[in-house]
């Protein structure tokens, strides 16, 4: 039920960050999932760093947070497709940028969560 409700959560909060972000920057780029993508490594990283070494929790919240939340919130399928389509349009040199940006700061984003899961 936990996944679930996480999973509930999760997409919604993707729709609401990936539609707020994508009308306050333009839709040529796909900024909101690039969006989405970097603050669910945040979210991932924090809480499994988190809740593994400082905080003793059932397990069934961790799979609430990771597999319901993020697994809904994450948005991996969603980049591979824009960034296939991208390339299917000829704008070789943004798909570039929007994958190499997404890898690296995307890496960065879930060090960033792991630290702060490990300095709390």
């Amino acid at each position: 039920m936990l996944i679930a409700l996480g999973g509930a959560l999760g997409s919604v909060a993707r729709y609401w960050v990936g539609s707020t972000i994508g009308h306050r920057f333009g839709i040529r780029f796909p900024y909101g999932t690039l969006a989405v993508n970097l603050s669910a490594c945040v979210v991932i990283g924090f809480f499994l760093t988190f809740l593994t070494k400082r905080v003793e929790v059932d397990p069934a919240w961790r799979f609430f947070i990771t597999i319901g939340f993020i697994g809904a919130y994450s948005t991996f399928s969603t980049f591979e497709w824009e960034t296939l389509d991208t390339l299917r349009s000829g704008a070789f040199a943004m798909a570039a940028v929007y994958a190499i940006t997404s890898l690296v700061l995307g890496l960065g984003a879930t060090w960033c969560g792991a630290f702060l899961g490990e300095l709390l």
